[in-house]
Order: C-alpha cells, then structure tokens, then sequence
C-alpha cells in the first residue's frame, strides 16, 4: 500500500512520519538516498537503519536536519521528502510548482516517471506499506491520478503555530512579498487583505496557511473519502497512542510488540502546542486570529480575540 503524508509544512507531519515508519512493515525514500542521487539507490536497507537509529534530537530544526546525515555526532538514517532526488529523476513540477499539482497535470510521461520511481522502491524494499511524505500544496491530485489506490494522511495544525514558524525558517521568502515566495500570487481577496494590514508579514504568514488550506479543502473533494484521513498534530501529541494507531490502520498496518518499543522511545514535544503565544506580541496573535478565525474554528481551534473580519 502507498501511504502520502501531507500538509502545510511546519505542521508536524515530519515527527509523526518518521515514528510510523518505524514500523517494520513500512518503507520510504530516505535523507541518504536523497543525497546521493547520482547513485539511484532504491533504499533496500532504509527501514532495518531507521530502526537501528535514535529518534531525532528535538533541538534540530527539520529543515537543517534535511540537509544532514549527522546530527549531534550521530549517523542517521530518517524518512525523506526527497526533493532533490525527485527533482533528478521525475521532474521539478513536484518540487517547486507555484500552484497546487491536479489531476490534468499529470500527463502519461510525468505519470510513468512517478509511478517508475516509486514502483522500482516500492518493489526493492518489499514492505506491506511504502510511505512518502510531502509538505506545502497538496499534490494530490496529480499523485491520485497517476496512483488511483494510494492514501492520504493529512496532518493540520493550527495555522497561528505555523505562521509562526514559518516567520522563523531560513527557507521562507515571504519577507520578499507575495511576489517572491514559493506560494505564487495572492488571490484578489488575500492580496487586500495584505494591503489593509499595512503589508505585515505576520499577516502574510497566515495567509500562506490559509491559501494552502483552502487548497486542501478543494483537494480532499477529488479523492475517495476512505482513502483520506485527517488528524491533527495537537491531537496527535494530547493522545499519540490513540492517533498514531489510528494512522496505522488507515496505512494498514498492526501494532506489534516491537513497534510498541520503537514507539515508547519517541518524543513527543507538547511544548510548542501554544508557543506562539510566547513568540508572538499580542497585537501580531490578533493579527492572525482576525484573519485566519474561520478557519481556526472549522478545524475545531480556539480563539481568544474577536475577529474584526470572517476570511
């Protein structure tokens, strides 16, 4: 079975895929194999490594941690979203679109490329579950098209925590402008919006949520229900047995006494839940939950302002 983990980035599906492919049942593109990609390695020994490996150290930002195969002195093998491999053998559109993926732009060479680069992993590592994680647009339904039985595991968090920290990341270039950044251009309602907040960037970060959710609500439609599951990171670190077992029977999986001991080892950091309430002023958390109040509470968030406004 073919399992996409998506969401927003930031959101915190890179935790939650990296403890359920630990399952020994399940295989992925590694962080070595998207290094060296003039080798082609299909990762025949990922899983066994990862297992072998300590969970990541929570110090390490995911996106430094991307781009190493040390971490603290430590050789580590880990999941990968596999941009740099996949840009190499199937086609930069996965990578860097400025638009969400859909189905008519899967067209039969970009479909054979990606059912080749999955299919020949999927076969040498001979898992029941073969797992891929993307972040940013959905994808999917360009990734449906050209594989009509995967699923899709979509994790959401609250999109004032992942302004936040996309406000925070190296890679974010929305202090450029809308016109720089790897979302393309607002859409006429956003872009005023912008505008009414004096170009803030707080508001802009949560506007690039926001577009990226709307985008997965559209894109949920045009996939089968029950191939389509949604969880949400807050849930997930209130109660990770529950949710964490409820991704491995949607991936079709079985919690076994040796993932039960990979599992307890996994840190899951409860910390950071709220933690743009200490990295934010307030007048920038009003900001957010002005704009993004509507959204927040269709997925069931809290807020503590009234909003002015109902995007």
């Amino acid at each position: 079975m073919l399992v996409f983990f998506i969401g927003t980035g930031r959101c915190g599906s890179t935790p939650i895929v990296e403890v359920v492919s630990r399952h020994r049942d399940v295989g992925f593109v590694s962080n070595f194999d998207d290094k060296l990609t003039y080798l082609n390695m299909a990762g025949r020994w990922n899983n066994g490594l990862h297992r072998l490996s300590a969970p990541r150290d929570p110090r390490m930002r995911p996106f430094r941690d991307r781009r190493r195969l040390i971490e603290f002195g430590r050789f580590r093998i880990a999941p990968s979203e596999a941009w740099s491999i996949l840009d190499r053998q199937v086609s930069p559109i996965i990578s860097t679109p400025f638009r969400d993926l859909v189905a008519a732009d899967c067209t039969p060479w970009l479909s054979g490329r990606l059912q080749g680069f999955f299919e020949r992993r999927m076969a040498a590592q001979n898992r029941p579950a073969f797992v891929h994680h993307f972040t940013g647009w959905p994808r999917t339904g360009l990734l449906h098209a050209a594989f009509p039985d995967a699923r899709f595991v979509e994790v959401v968090r609250d999109g004032r925590a992942v302004a936040n920290s996309w406000l925070q990341m190296g890679w974010w270039q929305g202090y450029r402008g809308p016109g720089a950044w790897h979302l393309g251009p607002l859409p006429p309602a956003y872009a005023e919006e912008w505008e009414a907040s004096g170009n803030s960037f707080v508001t802009l970060a949560g506007l690039g949520w926001k577009l990226l959710i709307d985008a997965y609500d559209t894109a949920r439609t045009q996939v089968p229900s029950s191939q389509w599951l949604r969880v949400r990171y807050e849930d997930v670190v209130a109660e990770p047995r529950k949710h964490i077992g409820d991704i491995l029977d949607f991936s079709g999986l079985r919690w076994t006494d040796e993932f039960e001991r990979a599992f307890a080892q996994y840190p899951f950091e409860a910390s950071r839940v709220d933690g743009f309430r200490r990295d934010l002023d307030p007048a920038s958390v009003a900001l957010l939950e002005d704009s993004l109040a509507t959204r927040l509470r269709s997925l069931q968030y809290t807020t503590l302002s009234t909003p002015a406004s109902t995007g």
